[in-house]
Formats: structure tokens, sequence, C-alpha cells
């Protein structure tokens, strides 16, 4: 939760905080320390309703995949939906400028850190006084290959097919690009009012500095042609590594059966597959995926989000093959929904990662030096980063058809094979574990944190409030 882990530090500098959000988004965070809890509040913003957004479901374990008329009840964030119902969240989170405007007014903010989202604000902050960061909760390698703000228009890439190749302005050797089964996913969950790619140059535009989570020591290259192509100062909130939950933590004891499991393994024997909260996968490529795993012959641990897949039914048994789990209970445990994956992770008979490749989970695994299975959730940044780390050798890509996505369970184990335990796969562990130096480096994280700190102080006045 990068915005509430750099709340927590500025509060810790003497910063005022207001973190707002919607009710069941605030009620989703983990506690504030309480020696902090004076230097913050949590405003809370209902989230507006227009048509087809009825208030309720929390989930998208109750919201089939397809065939869903309107949004569903309650949705406050996107691991509530389907990616092709997010156009509806951003068109309600656009209703939240007037209650917004409405707050800043009398609230003596110096500062706004957001998203890319709020297109709108700085129209409403620019007459109030009140300066902005964009922090963008992705690394450097997307906000390069979307481009300064000019190529955001429109004009140069708009169809699908102009996102798959390298953009004219990298000035650095690059293979970076996107899939076109990847664009056309992500078009999905596009406003067609306001663009992703409207909203962001509108932001970059408004704003008095760019931020996001990474850092030079690992993408040297981006960070430095992003203050170029944007003619403002880029400052990177470092990698914000998250620290493994205390064994006081409410779900400890769920963690416990599955602990006990891996404890009975041998060192790096496992490997660990979790795709996300927001990956959708029919029916047919799950089951490609299973065989795959079940072809590698190696001990796994296989998260699965049970999510419908026709209007009305929720078919538990179906989401993966039949017998499935009989023929690997020896060496095979699925877990339905919900996983303590940090603890995962860092234990010692994990070798491996099976991801989809989205920004937080990455930055879990190369935290711990855990060589990475590379399977593009073809949403957002993950198609990007999928490259990003296939180039740096820090893992190795399942290779999927260009034009829809499909694979194969064998393309699925010989990769998996590769990276758990051939010889061709050293190269990979070995960088992977190198990268423990920059991703678990507490001293380099406090020292974004601090540039970042000191930057606002610069330009803000002496009684702070964020």
């Amino acid at each position: 939760m990068p915005f509430l882990e750099v709340s927590k530090f500025l509060a810790q500098k003497g910063h005022r905080m207001s973190y707002i959000s919607t009710p069941n988004n605030i009620s989703r965070l983990p506690k504030f320390p309480p020696h902090l809890s004076s230097n913050i509040s949590f405003v809370k913003f209902p989230l507006p309703q227009i048509h087809g957004l009825p208030p309720g479901v929390e989930s998208t374990t109750d919201i089939p995949i397809h065939k869903i008329h309107g949004l569903p009840p309650g949705v406050e964030s996107t691991t509530d939906i389907p990616i092709h119902k997010v156009p509806y969240l951003k068109k309600a989170y656009d209703k939240l400028e007037v209650p917004l405007t409405e707050f800043l007014k009398t609230s003596h903010v110096n500062w706004i850190i957001h998203d890319f989202a709020p297109h709108w604000l700085s129209g409403v902050a620019t007459p109030l006084g009140i300066n902005l960061v964009f922090f963008i909760i992705f690394n450097a390698t997307l906000l390069t290959f979307l481009g300064p703000p000019s190529a955001l228009l429109g004009d140069l890439r708009k169809r699908p097919e102009d996102f798959t190749v390298v953009p004219k302005w990298i000035d650095y050797p690059c293979k970076i690009a996107f899939k076109l089964h990847e664009m056309v996913s992500h078009q999905d969950c596009m406003d067609e009012d306001v663009s992703d790619f409207q909203r962001i140059r509108q932001v970059i535009q408004g704003c008095q500095f760019v931020t996001m989570r990474s850092c030079s020591e690992f993408e040297p290259d981006q960070i430095q042609l992003l203050s170029k192509l944007y003619q403002k100062p880029v400052v990177p909130v470092g990698l914000l590594p998250p620290s493994l939950p205390s064994n006081e933590d409410k779900r400890y004891e769920e963690w416990e059966t599955t602990k006990k499991w891996l404890d009975s393994k041998k060192e790096k024997s496992v490997f660990y597959v979790a795709l996300g909260s927001e990956v959708s996968l029919s029916r047919e490529l799950i089951h490609q995926l299973a065989f795959g795993l079940e072809k590698s012959n190696l001990p796994f641990i296989w998260v699965v989000r049970n999510r419908p897949l026709v209007e009305g039914q929720m078919d538990h048994q179906n989401i993966i093959p039949p017998g499935f789990e009989e023929r690997v209970s020896d060496r095979g445990l699925v877990l339905r929904d919900w996983a303590p994956q940090l603890r995962i992770l860092a234990h010692s008979s994990v070798g491996c990662f099976l991801t989809h490749c989205g920004w937080s989970s990455i930055i879990e695994a190369l935290k711990l030096g855990r060589a990475l299975i590379l399977f593009s959730g073809a949403s957002s940044d993950q198609g990007l980063n999928t490259r990003l780390l296939h180039g740096k050798k820090v893992g190795l890509e399942i290779e999927r058809n260009e034009q829809d996505g499909s694979f194969t369970s064998d393309l699925v184990s010989q990769t998996i094979r590769q990276v758990m335990v051939e010889p061709e796969g050293e190269l990979i562990r070995a960088n992977a574990l190198a990268m423990r130096e920059t991703f678990d480096n507490e001293e380099l994280s406090n020292n974004y944190l601090e540039g970042f700190n000191r930057l606002i102080e610069g330009f803000a006045p002496s009684a702070y409030e964020v």
C-alpha cells in the first residue's frame, strides 16, 4: 500500500496528513501506528452514484467475469470488479471533484499527493495555492514507454498495434513494448470519455513534480529520461519494500497450516504461483496453466481465486481441472482466494515465483531474491514489467500467442523447470538473488523517502499539511 507507506513516513517527519479515499477502501487499510495517529486523519468520501453503480458487493468473487449488466453495488476499487467494468469506476471517481473541492477550501492543505485518475485536480488545487505531486505506484519503465505529455494526446498511437513497438523517444538500448493481446485487454478498462492517457497527460502537466515507486539503482536510464521528457523534477520515492507481518497478525493461524506444509519440503524446491486479484483467464487457459504445473513434476503452491465464469453461477469445482488436486496431492498445495504471499515467498523452501508481473508482487519477490517465472497479466504495466525483468535476466517469460494470449501447458512446464532446476536457469537464479542488495535495502529505501521529504519541504511553507 504505497500511499499509506509514504503517509507514515511523512507523518513521522511531523507533517499533518489527510488520507482521502472511499469508506470501503479506507476500511481495508491496516491500522496506522498509534504514535503517529495525531498526525493523520482518514477522510472518507462516499463514492458518488452513477448509472449502473448501485450500493453492496465488494469483491469480484461474487461477480461473473462475463455478461455483467452495469456495475455491482459497493464497488470502490479495481479489486472489486472485472477489468471491463473499470471505466464506470473512473466515471464515479470523477464525481468526487465537488466534495474534494469543498474539503480543500477549509482544510489548509499545502500539498496533494495523488495518482493518475483525477485529471481535473490541477483546476481545483491551483486557484487554492495547493502544490501537486503525481505519484504513480508503478515503475519508471511504464512512464517512459508512455512518453512526454505531447505523445499522450492520442495522435501518435491510436491502434493497439501502435503500442507493440519501442517508442522513438527512448534514448537507451531497449526492447520493451506491449504484446498485442495485452493492449487489447487494457483498452477494455479505458474510459471512452477520458482515456487513461488523457488523465496521465493532464496530471503530469498540472503537478509540481512526479514520483514513482522505483529507484535509480534499478532504472537509471528510465528515470533520467523522464526528467527530459517532462521538463520538471522527477524524484523516485524508492521501492517501498514491505515488511513481514508480525506473528500477532490476525491471519497468522491460517499461515501456520501453510508453513507446516512448506517445512516438509527441501530448500528452494517449491515454486509459488499467484496471478493477483485482477487477472481473468478463461477456464481453458486456467486448465492449461494447471496442466503445466502438473507436468513440471516439482512441488508448488498455487493460489486460485474462485470467480464465477457465467452470470449467476459460482462454479468452484471446475475452475481447475477435475481430479487435479488428487493427482498432485503429494507435491501441490492449492489455496483459494487468499494466501500470506510475503510469508510464503520468505520461506526457505520457496525457490521461485510464477507471477502476473504486478509491480508490488515483483518487489516482494526480489526483496527476497526469488527468481521469476513471468506470466503477464495483460493489464496496465504488467506486459512491460514482464519484458523489463526478462531483459534483466531475473526471470523468464512464458511464451504466449501475441494475438490472443493463449499458451500451452508444455511451455508452462518447460519455463518452470528452466527457472527452478535446469542449468540454463542458473544465471536467472543468481541475478534474482543479487537483487536483494537493492530491493531489500532499508537504508536505500529511507534515503529516497528523505529526498522526497526534502523536496516537499523546500517547496512548502513552514506549517506543513499534506
